[in-house]
């Protein structure tokens, strides 16, 4: 696989990376904290997971009416939403607990979303945080079916309204990943990133094929054999949570790497990026609503995404605390800190963003 370096002659940079490491470690030296997560991602986890798996227990055991279950459906993709944001996501990292294993379970939460751990860290915790917002290596910007991430991407004329057009297929995330997740396994293997990573081929396509059936099996097949809910009805409810959990974490992703003042670039003809990696980080990625406490509770930190950027196997719930360290410490040093006040303002930014990457 090819690859990027990231370097620069710019002493001030070098000086830059020194001193927030520095200032970082002194910080959770002073306070006598661990940077993994406590009990509150305990707690957390519970709330998630019971918002995920109480409603589906409810539906298969009372069997509500259509218009409970659906808003049953509803809260349950409220809680998948939460579990692949707020759990997994810091167990991927390896920041939800100090406890090995305790990372390795909360991780495999991913399968209850009907998705595969190992598929997520090569594309996000190798591919998305090593090469962030560059044309071909970050997955996460490439383009998908009508939308258009990156300014380096082929443009379309559809893609004039993408900016209108995108939340529909954002809800569609969870779903396509149900079997595009399959190809890209697939491809991983090929293309050597399985073994490179320490795994088998062979046994990754077939545990993923394995948790597919019992995904399915259980989403579908339960509700389907104990129930009295048509075919056709438990598809709908199965659609209907994939799109609300599709719709809140893809549009939350996106507006912290696909809004103005993050950029998109390019390594020179050596492939390398004149910059060093975590100025980098500070270039391609923005904090948004920083003192919505609800948000950074719920989306797991992902408001604070050049913290986490910069620092991923620190557990979201320090985030709010070394955030301001982060902010002044790049602001010393020259380097632009991509902070958008509210949800709102950062919505809204998305959104001009993807209008702009539709017509250039």
């Amino acid at each position: 696989m090819k690859t990027i370096k990231f370097s620069s002659e710019d002493k001030l940079q070098k000086q830059f990376v020194h001193e927030l490491k520095k200032r970082i470690n002194d910080y959770f030296k002073a306070k006598n904290l661990s940077i993994k997560g406590d009990s509150r991602m305990i707690l957390k986890a519970l709330v998630m997971l019971s918002m995920y798996i109480l409603p589906f227990t409810l539906i298969l055991l009372l069997e509500p009416d259509r218009k409970i279950s659906a808003l049953l459906l509803l809260l349950m993709g409220i809680g998948e939403a939460g579990i692949g944001m707020s759990v997994m996501h810091d167990a991927a990292h390896g920041a939800f607990s100090s406890k090995k294993w305790n990372n390795t379970l909360f991780a495999s939460t991913m399968f209850l979303l009907g998705s595969n751990t190992f598929n997520w860290k090569i594309q996000h915790n190798l591919l998305h945080h090593t090469f962030t917002n560059i044309h071909t290596f970050d997955q996460d910007i490439e383009s998908k079916a009508t939308l258009r991430f990156c300014q380096h991407a082929p443009l379309k004329s559809f893609h004039r309204y993408q900016y209108l057009y995108a939340y529909f297929f954002y809800g569609l995330m969870t779903l396509a990943k149900l079997l595009t997740d399959i190809g890209q396994l697939i491809t991983f293997n090929r293309s050597g990133l399985t073994r490179a990573q320490g795994h088998d081929p062979f046994w990754e396509i077939t545990k993923l094929l394995l948790t597919k059936v019992i995904y399915f099996g259980i989403l579908l097949g339960l509700p389907f054999w104990t129930t009295n809910y048509t075919w056709y009805e438990i598809l709908f409810g199965f659609c209907l949570m994939h799109l609300t959990a599709g719709i809140i974490m893809s549009t939350i992703f996106q507006m912290a790497h696909v809004v103005e003042g993050s950029q998109q670039p390019l390594p020179d003809a050596d492939g390398i990026i004149p910059n060093e990696w975590e100025v980098h980080q500070l270039m391609t990625t923005s904090d948004f609503a920083r003192h919505n406490r609800f948000l950074s509770w719920y989306a797991g930190g992902l408001n604070f995404q050049i913290e986490h950027h910069l620092f991923p196997q620190i557990c979201h719930i320090h985030y709010p605390k070394i955030a301001p360290i982060v902010e002044k410490t790049a602001l010393e040093f020259g380097i632009h800190y991509n902070l958008i006040p509210s949800f709102t303002q950062a919505f809204l930014s998305h959104a001009r963003r993807l209008k702009q990457l539709g017509i250039n």
